[in-house]
């Protein structure tokens, strides 16, 4: 594939060679994909582009269709793909050699690293994937507290394990002993966080939470009280900075808000999309896992391919791009740009009060509501539907560092394109006849309908 080519308006050519693709990876892929945000349920009908190839912001499918691609990653990759000093960084890792049965000197070199960038923790663990370094903070206090009790605010996800994912509507399986355990609360609301230690005297472990999300931010005080109320209950607090780490700030949202948590997860954009994670936090807790305590230890994060050179080498190159540039304020600049350009053509469209971009500029998601200004499912898949054929692709306009100027402006030249078909699905009162196929479904639901896959 050329990757010069640049994505076309009008130049489109079909899903033939995605959909046999897509097929042969539901025979063989449970869902069809290894993970669930990126099923085939999350786009509309035979328009779910199996892909070949990236580089920068662009994409490349098996169709030959080129697409300027947002959360790319599923937001964890703030460089671009393919971004060089990383690709450079673990090739030569690879060669030579990726996993030993002793620790390198670069485990120590990346940690010492992180510790510098993120000066509110004092140890740090590296693990694979986001959900083992929460869950491995949550182990952490409950081993600290000797309680069993987790408070976890209403956010969108913090683990694949059961402690969590209990709590969701996809938890065949999980025994009700573990999803009675995790208690929640409200974000931007203290009171519903202290109701929970006032019907749970002693018993909270800790508090789970991301200090902030892309469409919500802290309110004054908010983080201040969670903190103290923590203190007051001896339970500790996690904030899990899996997306807002090295996209909010380098030093994450803590850094942003300036309330520092006991224990932090972390993950994403530290590896530009290689698999890496960390558990971060003070020495006395996280000392529990180590060798440096005389108190009961915990099991805390030893995997075989935890300090696998490669994913560590990517982290190295990642924080030195991050230190000799500045990755955020240019995914700020692109994002209020995009957001500013698309929030504009649609006021001219008319359609302001059912299509917006809104978030925090690094980390925007587009917002479809029907005709009744109610939020639709079928309106989002007639606006994915649109932008696909106009060479966007992605859930969210969740916004990269290697997204150009030109990027931006075929996005919004995308979505004033889409707006078309909008309007008249706004004006007729239905997706009905534009819209092609099933609309797309939550991610994480019971059952497999209303997007049983063919």
């Amino acid at each position: 594939m050329n990757v010069s080519e640049s994505p076309s308006l009008h130049s489109h050519r079909g899903f033939a060679e995605s959909i046999a693709a897509q097929s042969r990876l539901h025979d063989v892929i449970p869902g069809g994909a290894h993970t669930y945000a990126r099923g085939a349920d999350q786009y509309p009908d035979d328009m779910a582009p199996v892909l070949e190839s990236g580089s920068a912001a662009h994409v490349w499918d098996l169709d030959g269709n080129c697409y300027v691609e947002y959360g790319m990653g599923l937001r964890s990759v703030t460089l671009g793909h393919a971004y060089p000093p990383v690709v450079d960084a673990v090739t030569e890792a690879a060669r030579r050699g990726h996993n030993f049965s002793r620790p390198t000197v670069l485990e120590a070199e990346v940690a010492e690293s992180f510790l510098d960038l993120v000066p509110t923790a004092e140890m740090v663990k590296f693990g694979k994937n986001g959900s083992d370094a929460t869950s491995a903070g949550v182990k952490l206090a409950r081993a600290h507290t000797g309680r069993d009790f987790v408070a976890v605010c209403r956010q969108p996800f913090f683990s694949t394990d059961d402690w969590f994912i209990g709590t969701t509507e996809m938890n065949a399986g999980i025994p009700s002993a573990y999803r009675d355990l995790t208690l929640p609360f409200s974000y931007n609301d203290l009171d519903s966080l202290r109701a929970l230690f006032d019907a749970h005297p002693g018993r909270i472990a800790c508090v789970v939470m991301e200090a902030a999300t892309g469409t919500a931010e802290p309110e004054p005080g908010f983080l201040e009280g969670v903190r103290a109320l923590c203190d007051d209950e001896g339970a500790l607090l996690l904030f899990d900075e899996i997306i807002t780490g090295f996209r909010w700030a380098t030093g994450g949202a803590q850094s942003v808000y300036g309330v520092t948590p006991d224990l932090s997860s972390w993950g994403k954009a530290m590896g530009n999309g290689f698999a890496v994670s960390a558990l971060a936090g003070k020495r006395e807790y996280m000392e529990r896992g180590g060798l440096r305590t005389d108190l009961p230890r915990a099991f805390l994060m030893s995997t075989t391919y935890g300090p696998e050179t490669t994913s560590l080498a990517a982290m190295k190159a990642v924080f030195q791009t991050y230190r000799e540039q500045d990755p955020v304020a240019v995914m700020e600049a692109r994002g209020t740009a995009l957001a500013d350009g698309v929030n504009d053509a649609a006021g001219r469209a008319g359609l302001s009060d059912y299509l917006q971009v809104i978030g925090r500029p690094s980390c925007e998601v587009f917002v479809t509501r029907d005709a009744d200004g109610v939020p639709s499912q079928a309106y989002r898949t007639l606006f994915l539907q649109e932008l696909l054929t106009c060479g966007v692709l992605g859930q969210s306009f969740v916004i990269s560092a290697a997204h150009t100027e030109a990027d931006v402006d075929h996005t919004i030249a995308a979505c004033e394109a889409a707006m078309v078909a909008y309007s008249k699905a706004i004006e007729a009162g239905t997706t009905d006849g534009l819209l092609i196929g099933r609309p797309v479904a939550p991610a994480l639901r019971s059952l497999a309908d209303p997007r049983r896959a063919w």
